[in-house]
């Protein structure tokens, strides 16, 4: 595999070239910051006109418009709208008004691979898709690095949609910590996967199971709450840094023995065939599908799910918790007023 850098990108590229960022979310916001810091033409499409996004984007000091209105002024289009909003506003707004030869970019590969946005022959179609949340790709570029990068490209009626790719991902950062070629298929069945079962499903999963059986056993949920969850970020940073050696070389000989021994007894066999089950799941569409109805009726299950969560007891006792260590709150990564 190989692995690019800020090196191997000719710029000039796409220097000249207006890019429209669709969508001023996690991910929006940190595309049009840092793409415009590194030299480049931005515009952002927002809705609605005067809403709170396009609040933030003015304030940035971006030039922003309705979506037909960017799409028409630009000549490399970047999708970063949620994946259940996608399609729809490609189909009303960006397909109208795209003109042929330019770039449509997407920094996930979902609604590609499964069909839902199908882009004209004469349309180039690539993917930059930072290895992390938006927030992190801004703070990342902010302290002078970057995070690494995924490419793909899936039409490339112009011949050089692969220097456009490498060149987007380098104004976003990529190209300072690395950029890796993929296709949309292995970006899309790869990242739903370590979502569901590992860095999201799995872990809020794992870390609740343990409060619970903590706190039911009759240990206080402040005691609960630290071992199980605020913890964690002490671990995870060990990962991060150095990978699973790196963590055990950290840590006591007591939680290194007891990582050896009890770990395979949580994550079993039956664990790994539930996680297969997860992946055919993603590979065959049935979640897609799944996620695509759920959308159209207006997300019942997520609702009902979201209110759930955060009425585990979990939250209560963090958030108080968290009221005690200011140091926290200091150069947080997400910040709902700004981003």
């Amino acid at each position: 595999m190989k692995i690019y850098y800020d090196k191997d990108a000719n710029l000039d590229v796409i220097k000249g070239k207006k890019i429209a960022i669709i969508g001023y979310g996690s991910q929006g916001h940190a595309h049009a910051n840092n793409l415009k810091e590194s030299g480049f033409e931005v515009i952002v499409a927002e809705y609605p006109q005067g809403g709170e996004n396009w609040s933030k984007a003015e304030n940035a000091g971006h030039t922003v418009m309705m979506t037909a209105d960017a799409v028409q002024a630009a000549d490399i289009i970047m999708t970063l709208l949620p994946d259940e909003m996608q399609a729809d506003i490609y189909r009303e707004q960006i397909a109208p008004n795209i003109k042929p030869g330019s770039y449509l970019g997407f920094a996930h590969g979902f609604n590609i691979h499964y069909n839902q946005i199908v882009a004209a022959e004469n349309i180039n179609v690539f993917m930059v898709a930072p290895k992390g949340p938006g927030h992190t790709v801004r703070n990342e570029y902010l302290q002078g690095g970057g995070v690494p990068c995924l490419i793909a490209v899936e039409k490339d009626p112009s011949g050089d949609t692969k220097d456009v790719a490498m060149a987007y991902a380098c104004g976003v950062g990529g190209g300072r910590s690395g950029i890796i070629e993929t296709s949309f298929q292995e970006e899309t069945e790869t990242d739903l996967f370590g979502e569901q079962a590992v860095l999201c499903g799995g872990t809020t999963a794992l870390v609740q199971a343990g409060f619970e059986v903590l706190v039911e056993a009759g240990y206080a949920p402040e005691m609960a709450y630290f071992e199980c969850l605020h913890e964690l970020k002490l671990i995870v940073d060990l990962l991060y840094e150095g990978g699973i050696a790196n963590m055990r070389y950290s840590i006591s000989n007591t939680a290194e023995f007891g990582d050896f021994t009890r770990g395979p007894r949580i994550i079993t066999e039956e664990t790994k065939d539930e996680m297969r089950q997860i992946l055919s799941e993603i590979q065959n569409g049935e979640f897609a599908r799944e996620w695509i109805l759920e959308t159209k009726a207006n997300k019942p299950v997520l609702n009902a799910l979201r209110r759930i969560g955060a009425e585990h007891p979990i939250e209560e006792v963090g958030d108080r918790l968290r009221g005690m260590m200011s140091w926290i709150g200091k150069n947080k990564l997400v910040d709902k007023s700004k981003n």
